[in-house]
């Protein structure tokens, strides 16, 4: 009798492992995996919709207004009519939006 008890009570005690593991993957998705994906969406998002004239700051710190838009490149212009080409995913989305706002 007692070995039926303690078998149930194992069992109950896998089972709550999985819950709890199970828990643990949610977490991980919510606070974690699902922002990531938003944040990247949004920045897909803010590139696809840079034009031509607008106010940006790459990832590497430089400043300047578009000059040309390529489909993955674009070409900033700087101070006094220098030119330099970066790749779309170079854009600093946070300091970009921030510029502008400020520009405007």
């Amino acid at each position: 009798m007692l070995s039926i008890i303690l078998q149930a009570q194992q069992q109950g005690n896998a089972y709550m492992q999985f819950v709890f593991f199970g828990a643990i993957i949610l977490v991980f998705y919510f606070f974690m995996i699902r922002p990531q994906q938003k944040k990247a969406k949004e920045a897909k998002k803010f590139q696809d919709e840079i034009t031509k004239g607008d106010y940006v700051i790459t990832i590497g710190g430089a400043h300047g207004r578009i000059a040309e838009i390529d489909t993955d490149t674009f070409v900033i212009e700087v101070e006094k009519g220098g030119r330099i080409r970066f790749s779309k995913t170079a854009i600093n989305m946070e300091a970009s939006k921030a510029a502008q706002g400020k520009n405007k």
